[in-house]
Order: structure tokens, then sequence, then C-alpha cells
């Protein structure tokens, strides 16, 4: 009986999607702490949530391979050093289909601060 449910459990663990995996590796690798936990970034940080996937890709890769644009990205190099292929494509779904659970869907960043005429 033991086994039977451990085997249940292991199934279950083992069909996390890829939305599934890369929230907890977002959280797991501390991106949070730079860029929300709804990845809408935080001070200088950039908001990652629902950017484009292929664009997320291309600068995870880049940052593993040792490559930033700038000096303050150079930050991001130790944390995509160990990320692997699949790790890499569950972050990037996670961020591009990013869903705010509290909220009635997809991060809305259409709100401008200037331009209303004052009040």
């Amino acid at each position: 009986m033991r086994l039977f449910i451990l085997l249940f459990v292991l199934t279950l663990v083992s069909h996390a999607t890829p939305y599934e995996t890369g929230k907890k590796l977002y959280m797991e690798r501390g991106c949070n702490g730079c860029h929300g936990n709804k990845a809408e970034g935080l001070h200088n940080y950039p908001r990652l949530a629902n950017r484009a996937k292929g664009f997320l890709t291309y600068k995870l890769e880049r940052f593993r391979s040792k490559i930033s644009d700038n000096q303050q990205q150079e930050m991001m190099i130790p944390f995509a050093l160990e990320l692997s292929d699949a790790e890499i494509d569950a972050l990037t779904t996670f961020l591009y289909e990013y869903v705010d659970e509290g909220s009635a869907g997809r991060y809305d960043d259409s709100y401008q601060t200037h331009g209303d005429g004052g009040s």
C-alpha cells in the first residue's frame, strides 16, 4: 500500500506543467528578490511578467553564456550560469504566461502616469 501511495505522489509531482515548474524556479532561484513576487519589476529591475518568451529566452541564454549588455545586467550572470535549457524554457513559459491569481488576468502595464491633464 505504501508503494502505491509513493507512486501516486511521484506521478503527481512529475506531471507539473512548465508554468508551474517555472513558477517554482522563479521563487527558489530568488528572481522575486529583484523582479518582484508578481514579476512586476522593482526599482531599477525590469518587469518580466508577460514579456515575449523569445526575448526572455534570448536574454537568459546570453546571461548563461556570460554575456550582458551593460554593467547592471552582469548581476544576472551568476543566476543564469547553472540553468538548463529545460529550466530556461520553464521560467520563460511562466513569465510569458504569467497571470496574477489575485486579479482578473494578465499584468496590465498600459497605465500611463502622464498626459492626463492633471487634477
